[in-house]
């Protein structure tokens, strides 16, 4: 089982920057990568981003490409999810996932473990 542990959520004004992080615990080593999705009010959780989990690949919807990063540092088993030039439609609940299989996916079928999640909100 692994165990997943996101932070770094909050309120922040359209156009200022957070940084999630996604702390993995567990049996890390059956883990090839992980990923970002959020859920906003009465709408489908969606992909934000994944990294494989050597960090050599990446992928991101193009709703945030260009506006997040997303990052990994193994020493710390911990993913990351820079978010810059944030917008009010950013606003939902992040989940981290991860997944035993592949090198990272845009779907959430693949991911076989869940955080709990972190709000984020963007609003003046």
């Amino acid at each position: 089982q692994v165990q997943l542990v996101e932070s770094g959520g909050g309120l922040v004004q359209p156009g200022g920057s957070l940084r999630l992080s996604c702390a993995a615990s567990g049996s890390i080593f059956s883990i090839n990568a992980m990923g970002w999705f959020r859920q906003a009010p009465g709408k489908e959780r969606e992909f934000v981003a994944a990294i494989s989990w050597g960090g050599s690949i990446k992928y991101y919807a193009d709703s945030v490409k260009g506006r997040f990063t997303i990052s990994r540092d193994n020493s710390k088993n911990t993913v990351y999810l820079q978010m810059n030039s944030l917008k009010p439609e950013d606003t939902a609940v992040y989940y981290c996932a991860a997944a035993r299989y592949g090198l990272g996916s845009t779907r959430r079928d693949d991911y076989d473990y869940w955080g709990q999640g972190t709000q984020v909100t963007v609003s003046s």
